[in-house]
């Protein structure tokens, strides 16, 4: 008879770490590993690095376990997703000084208010496109768009002016804009091969 304990809900999972049981880690892996992993993917454009951060962070979860909070379904995925971020940002601000981060890249590109639908454009394709952006567009446009965090909150976080993560913002838009036009011409057969340029 399997006496392993069945973990059914996120807030078994998280007692189950607390109490240090290794099921429940591999559990909580194979519940939200992927996840995590795309995370680190939308921060990070180094496959090492996201292999690095990845682990960083579920250490740090592991540690910090009983710091959690269960409020509900959802809680335990989004206080993970939230230390995972973290960690990201980190790693970023580690690597390059601020004044680096947020240089103005790309110049060329033609400012873009309305973003394309994007709802024909596989998942993973759009992560890769997110992944090729400059590191400070990159950082601006997750927290923004994908952690929903306002520019203030995004200055105070990054110890930018609320003015710069607009801009970046919006950069970003208009390099992604740019990306998706050219992937839809190149699913139509409109570009033979890609530019080089």
């Amino acid at each position: 008879m399997n006496s392993k304990k069945t973990y059914v809900s996120e807030q078994d999972i998280a007692e189950g770490l607390r109490k240090g049981d290794n099921h429940a880690m591999r559990e909580f892996y194979a519940s939200f590993g992927g996840m995590l992993t795309g995370v680190c993917c939308r921060y990070l454009a180094d496959d090492d690095d996201v292999k690095d951060i990845l682990q960083e962070t579920l250490i740090s979860i592991i540690k910090n376990i009983h710091s959690f909070e269960y409020q509900g379904k959802g809680s335990l995925r989004a206080w993970a997703v939230r230390i995972t971020v973290n960690h990201a940002l980190s790693f970023l601000r580690k690597k390059q000084r601020d004044t680096a981060l947020f240089v103005n890249a790309d110049s060329d590109v033609a400012d873009e208010e309305t973003p394309p639908d994007i709802e024909d454009i596989p998942a993973d394709t759009i992560t890769e496109m997110i992944r090729q952006l400059p590191d400070g567009y990159r950082m601006v446009f997750n927290l923004y768009v994908i952690e929903g965090k306002s520019h203030k909150e995004i200055a105070q976080t990054l110890g930018i002016k609320e003015v710069t993560s607009a801009s970046q913002l919006h950069r970003a838009k208009a390099i992604l804009t740019k990306k998706i036009n050219e992937y839809r011409k190149q699913q139509r057969g409109d570009i033979t091969t890609p530019t080089s340029r």
